[in-house]
C-alpha cells in the first residue's frame, strides 16, 4: 500500500489575504504526515503530526489562532480515531491546551473512555504531563479584534460561515503503508459561541471516523448541521455502498444541504487509497499527498500539482 495522507483548514469564506497563508499551512502539516509515513510511521503518527502542525500554527482556528467565545475564553475541541481497532480519543471544552489533538490521543491510549470535557479534560493533561499555556499565549491580536466587533452570537452560526468572520477546524486523515487508516480533527470551535458549546469535531461519528473496512474521515463546516447527520458516518457509510470517494462525500454533503441547510466540507481517504477532498462552502484550503506528489487547493476551480519535496 502507498502511504496517503489529505489534509483540510477549514471550510468557510476564507478571505483572500488569508489564502496563501491558508493554503502553505495545509501543504507544510501535509508534508510533514506523509514524511512520517514514508520513514516507517503510522497513520495515526501521521494525522497526529499534521494536526499538531495546524494546532501551531496562528492562520488557523485550532490551538493557536483559536477563536473566542462569548465570554472571551478559548474552548478547544479535538478527536483522534484508529481505523485499525475502532480505538478513538476526544476532548471538549479543553482551557490551555496548545495541542488538544495530543491529549485527545492521551485519553484513547491511557483511560478506558473515549471523550473528557471541560474540567476534567484539563485535571487529565495534568496527570499525564501535558502542559499548560496562559489563554494568550493562545489569542492573536486579530482574532481579539474580530471578537470586540463580533460579540452579538445572535448574528447566526450560519451567517458566520458565509463571511469573512467564520473561522473553522482543522482536520487530516491517512492510510499508511500496512494499509491502516486514521483521523484526526481539532477546533476552537466558532467566534462568539455560548460558554460550554460542543460542535461537530470532538464527536466520534460527526466530526471525524476512521475504519480499515471503509477508510478515515475528518469534517468541516457547520457544526450543528454536521451533528445532525453524522456526516463522518454517513460518508463512510457511502463508501461501504460501493460509491467512490469523490461520489461519496458530494452525495453526503448534498444531503446534509438539503435536509438541514448546512454547509461544509469533508476529505476522505478510503482503504484502497483513494481519496477525495470537497466542499459546498466558499473556500477550503486543503492538501494532499499521494504517490510523493503534492496537491493543494483553496478554490474548486483552483486544483493544481506539483512534485513532492
Amino acid at each position: 500500500m502507498k502511504p496517503v495522507i489529505v489534509v483540510h483548514g477549514g471550510a468557510w469564506a476564507i478571505p483572500d489575504e488569508m489564502a496563501k497563508a491558508s493554503v502553505d499551512g495545509v501543504k507544510s502539516a501535509a508534508t510533514a504526515g506523509f514524511l512520517a509515513m514514508k520513514r516507517g510511521g503510522s497513520a495515526l503518527d501521521a494525522v497526529e503530526l499534521a494536526v499538531r502542525a495546524l494546532e501551531d500554527n496562528p492562520t488557523f482556528d485550532a490551538g493557536h489562532g483559536a477563536v473566542l467565545n462569548a465570554n472571551g475564553e478559548v474552548e478547544l475541541d479535538s478527536i483522534i480515531m484508529d481505523g485499525r481497532t475502532l480505538a478513538a480519543g476526544a476532548v471538549s471544552s479543553v482551557k490551555n491546551i496548545a495541542n488538544p489533538v495530543s491529549l485527545a490521543h492521551a485519553v484513547m491510549e491511557k483511560t478506558d473512555h473515549v471523550m473528557l470535557t471541560d474540567i476534567g479534560a484539563n485535571m487529565f493533561a495534568e496527570s499525564v504531563g501535558i502542559p499548560t499555556v496562559p489563554t494568550d499565549a493562545l489569542v492573536t491580536e486579530c482574532e481579539r479584534t474580530e471578537w470586540e466587533k463580533a460579540k452579538n452570537y445572535a448574528v447566526g452560526v450560519k451567517e458566520l460561515f458565509n463571511s469573512q468572520w467564520g473561522h473553522d477546524t482543522v482536520g487530516a486523515v491517512a492510510v499508511d503503508c500496512s494499509g491502516n487508516v486514521a483521523c484526526a480533527t481539532s477546533t476552537g470551535g466558532i467566534r462568539n459561541k455560548m460558554v460550554g458549546r460542543v460542535g461537530d469535531s470532538p464527536i466520534i461519528g460527526s466530526g471525524g471516523y476512521a475504519d480499515n473496512l471503509s477508510g478515515a474521515v475528518s469534517c468541516t463546516g457547520h457544526g450543528e448541521s454536521i451533528l445532525k447527520v453524522t456526516l463522518a458516518r454517513l460518508i463512510l457509510f457511502h463508501v461501504e455502498q460501493g460509491k467512490g470517494a469523490p461520489e461519496a462525500v458530494e452525495v453526503s454533503l448534498r444531503y446534509m444541504g438539503d435536509r438541514v441547510q448546512g454547509g461544509g466540507g469533508a476529505i476522505l481517504v478510503s482503504r484502497t487509497g483513494e481519496w477525495a477532498a470537497k466542499f459546498t462552502t466558499e473556500r477550503m484550503a486543503w492538501a494532499a499527498v499521494e504517490r510523493e506528489v503534492l496537491w493543494k487547493a483553496v478554490l474548486n476551480l483552483s486544483n493544481s500539482t506539483m512534485p513532492f519535496g
